[in-house]
């Protein structure tokens, strides 16, 4: 008989939060850096470097991220023979799986800055990582910072599937209660309740901002 479901066990599923925060944040953080290097790519002149880019963001866009969580956790095992812990391995498939969504996020921004502007960077006598840097990429983050706090909430919640590998984060705390309690219907809703409340703020958020960025470009929004 499982136990009743009380404070003990709610306190329980808080803690596990951080854990889900800080691998939403730690991959964030590293599909930052993989996108806006996969971006640049993708707008190269290059043909061969914007073939690899598509390449990557066709992989890991195209497969299921549980696949790329498999691969990870028990690939490296199998074929390199490297036994990866749990944490390691979630926040390495989640970083790529990142790294393709915000690199294909950045892109579009990239190539969203008017012709003139790269002209003009151009004019100045600036090499093409010079007009990236100072002249382009500042423009593209202002008009990538809604879609990317978009993909932010999206990835809180895809952080569940971690917990397939024993990787004790929200969703995992809740496998654990449900076990322990034998009440579903009870430690299920509550999870939800703790994901909406984290990713509702930041829901509002890309909201806010996209209507500001529009409202600055002169951009008329029809509902």
């Amino acid at each position: 008989m499982g136990r009743s479901f009380g404070l003990n066990e709610f306190l329980y599923l808080l803690k596990a939060i951080p854990w889900t925060l800080l691998l939403s944040l730690g991959a964030l953080i590293g599909g930052a850096i993989v996108g806006l290097f996969i971006a640049i790519l993708r707008t190269a002149p290059s043909r061969v470097l914007r073939g690899l880019a598509i390449g990557y963001i066709e992989l890991f866009q195209g497969t299921p991220v549980l696949m790329q969580l498999f691969v990870t956790y028990y690939g490296l095992a199998v074929i390199f023979d490297i036994q990866v812990d749990a944490w390691p391995a979630v926040l390495l498939a989640f970083t790529l799986y990142s790294g393709a969504f915000l690199g294909e996020i950045w892109r579009g921004s990239i190539q969203a800055i008017p012709r003139p502007q790269w002209e003009a960077a151009a004019c100045l006598s600036l090499s093409l990582p010079k007009q990236l840097w100072y002249v382009i990429l500042p423009q593209a983050a202002r008009i990538s910072i809604p879609p990317t706090v978009g993909f932010a909430v999206q990835l809180i919640k895809s952080t569940s599937i971690a917990a397939i590998i024993g990787f004790i984060e929200l969703t995992r705390a809740g496998q654990l209660m449900t076990n322990a309690t034998f009440k579903p219907m009870i430690v299920y809703p509550i999870v939800a309740v703790l994901y909406f409340i984290i990713c509702w703020p930041l829901s509002l958020l890309a909201q806010h901002l996209e209507r500001r960025i529009d409202a600055t470009l002169g951009v008329k929004r029809h509902f």
